[in-house]
């Protein structure tokens, strides 16, 4: 055998043990979720093309943190996702599987890039509600996807965008949100009903903090609550508890509210019990770059799992 087909051979045989379909140690996986800012290819309503150096960004981003499963939220058409696909494999960053969702919100949406096969579809771009007497739809719906990542691993990904906190006519911004808020949980808790041990991620931009109604709603209680992995900056995590029972002092947020000139946490991968078992928390970030706002007003987090169930 030649010299490059030896290794071919051994690059495959490293992709194959690294996936966990060779024995040895289990294989880790990451998950992603990033608002990626109106990643549209095209104008839409009354929002613009993202200009071509704020798309590079992203990919450059995305490249450099490498996850196996991405959450997306703010993507254009199915012709931005693609292109973003497009230039990530040519950089290097292969997603060979991939979900858009469009809700009714006619400009943005969510999607899903996935290193590894998806096994079921569930996109959800019809949910509705009561508020006051009048029926809403969850304006971006949700992405959901069942997803294969070894033989014997798999996990469900629900991608969701809750309402933003920029006031509408139609009624409060905040009611909306936690009624959307209501929307999610309700799915949540068929997933946990029909399967109590169900690998489960929710991820994605819920748009209020951690103690908001809304928020409080998707998370949970009892024994169907959501684990807030809760990722930070590097090098921060051993910070002291201020207070007992507040969180650890470390940098956790992911977004910059320009009005307000705020930095806030309001993106989040949240697990279900099952899925919480196989958690690295010492292998989950919030990314950060010197110019990380040339890409967008958010900040992408990444969560690492060990794929075996525990």
């Amino acid at each position: 055998m030649k010299l490059h087909q030896l290794r071919g051979v051994a690059a495959l045989l490293a992709l194959l043990l690294k996936a966990g379909f060779l024995g040895g140690a289990p294989a880790t996986f990451t998950v992603a979720t990033y608002n990626v800012e109106n990643y549209l290819d095209a104008p839409s309503g009354t929002r613009k093309p993202k200009p071509p150096e704020a798309r590079a960004k992203v990919r450059e981003f995305i490249r450099q943190l490498n996850p196996d499963v991405l959450a997306l939220q703010e993507m254009g058409a199915t012709s931005a996702l693609l292109e973003l696909r497009a230039g990530l494999k040519k950089d290097g960053v292969d997603f060979p599987h991939w979900e858009h969702v469009a809700g009714h919100d006619t400009n943005i949406h969510l999607a899903v890039l996935s290193k590894y096969p998806f096994t079921a579809r569930r996109p959800h771009t019809n949910e509705s509600f009561l508020l006051d007497g009048r029926r809403f739809h969850v304006s971006r719906g949700f992405a959901e996807v069942e997803i294969q990542v070894t033989t014997n691993y798999s996990f469900t990904l629900i991608t969701a965008h809750l309402k933003s906190k920029r006031p509408v006519p139609e009624a409060d911004q905040a009611d909306l949100r936690e009624k959307e808020a209501v929307v999610l949980r309700e799915i949540i808790d068929a997933r946990l009903k029909a399967n109590p041990n169900i690998n489960l991620v929710v991820a994605g931009d819920l748009n209020d903090l951690r103690d908001s109604k809304a928020v409080r709603m998707v998370i949970g209680r009892g024994k169907t609550a959501l684990t807030d992995t809760r990722p930070a900056e590097p090098g921060g995590t051993d910070s002291p508890k201020p207070v007992s029972g507040y969180a650890p002092r470390d940098v956790t947020w992911t977004y910059h509210y320009g009005k307000e000139d705020a930095y806030t946490r309001i993106d989040y991968i949240l697990l279900s019990r099952g899925m919480a078992r196989e958690w690295i928390p010492a292998q989950s970030r919030i990314f950060t770059a010197p110019d990380w706002g040339h890409a967008s007003d958010h900040r992408p987090l990444v969560v690492t799992f060990t794929a075996e169930d525990k």
